[in-house]
């Protein structure tokens, strides 16, 4: 097979230069960015990883979340080198590589979990920064473990959802799509000065969740303050809240409102657009961004790809974020 004829910029190994070759053929990778194989043989040390996880095994409404890496990539090919709303260019400023998907055990709750951190601690022992592509939101704990332990102290936290995910258990389980940011805080893995949650919304089981995140270190901008107060104000008030330590970001996409993301297991109405969203990661420019995930995609119910490329762009925008400090 002829090598396929790529961009490259600053000396990295680039995506399909698409003017030349179809985007909708060749192989499947995010953006159409080279494998990890491919970048190493080609003697380019990656700097950012993409990298799937396929599990929903922690989902307590819709399944499919384990279909979501492939349907993130699938919507990604439309994705271009240049950023003109950051004047970057994410895939020269930094090397960026797909590495695939990890294999988890879908029937074990307990295994997977461990093999996740353990897969993200060995795929970032070069230095490397992983952007995840879910997969439920469960997968957050263990990756925060992964990124504490890289990181040598608590992280920051920004979450991107509709709920609050620290509740306690479900049926009795305590590892669920619900409860990771819970779990993260008993495990002392959260830098308690530096949380928030971003684009919450919809009814609660009773006012003790919210005083149960209080006392987490949780700070809440709803999605309705996000309406009210602008995302430039609101991008400001987190920069304020996190600036100087190192940062995890995680976003569910159902904290879009299901008319901008109606693919996700748990949707709730009232949320934010995807160009509000957009426009809050684009303001958090000059952050120490140590990992992100992007989860709950599930593409049964999505139609037009539009969950899909609603992801993929905030993938893309957290993957510019990331390589400020490639």
């Amino acid at each position: 097979m002829v090598d396929l004829p790529r961009v490259t910029d600053n000396g990295h190994l680039g995506p399909i230069n698409s003017a030349l070759v179809p985007r909708y053929g060749g192989a499947p990778t995010f953006a159409l960015l080279p494998s990890i194989d491919e970048a190493v043989a080609a003697g380019h040390r990656p700097d950012i990883k993409v990298v799937g996880v396929p599990f929903d095994s922690g989902v307590s409404y819709r399944p499919g979340a384990r279909f979501g890496p492939g349907h993130i990539r699938q919507s990604s090919r439309l994705l271009r080198p240049y950023n003109p709303a950051t004047g970057t260019s994410p895939f020269a400023q930094a090397q960026v590589v797909d590495a695939g998907d990890l294999v988890v055990n879908p029937f074990n709750m307990d295994e997977a979990i461990a093999s996740i951190q353990s897969d993200a601690l060995e795929l970032t022992a070069d230095g490397a920064s992983l952007m995840v592509l879910g997969g439920d939101h469960t997968i957050a704990l263990p990756l925060l473990r992964a990124a504490a332990e890289r990181a040598g102290s608590p992280v920051a936290l920004l979450h991107f959802d509709a709920h609050l995910d620290t509740w306690d258990t479900y049926f009795g389980a305590a590892y669920t799509h619900g409860t990771p940011f819970r779990r993260a805080a008993e495990e002392g893995l959260l830098d308690t000065e530096a949380l928030c949650h971003v684009g919450t919304r919809g009814p609660l089981y009773g006012k003790a969740d919210l005083d149960d995140d209080t006392r987490f270190g949780f700070g809440i901008v709803t999605s309705a303050d996000v309406y009210r107060e602008g995302a430039d104000a609101v991008a400001a008030r987190l920069v304020e809240r996190i600036s100087g330590r190192p940062l995890y970001i995680s976003v569910d996409i159902d904290v879009l409102d299901p008319a901008h993301a109606p693919g996700t297991g748990t949707p709730e109405a009232g949320g934010m657009t995807s160009r509000e969203l957009l426009e809050i990661l684009r303001g958090l420019r000059g952050l120490e961004v140590v990992g992100a995930d992007v989860v709950e995609v599930s593409p049964a119910y999505d139609h037009a790809e539009l969950t899909g490329i609603a992801a993929a762009h905030v993938a893309y925008d957290l993957i510019g974020l990331l390589g400020e400090r490639a």
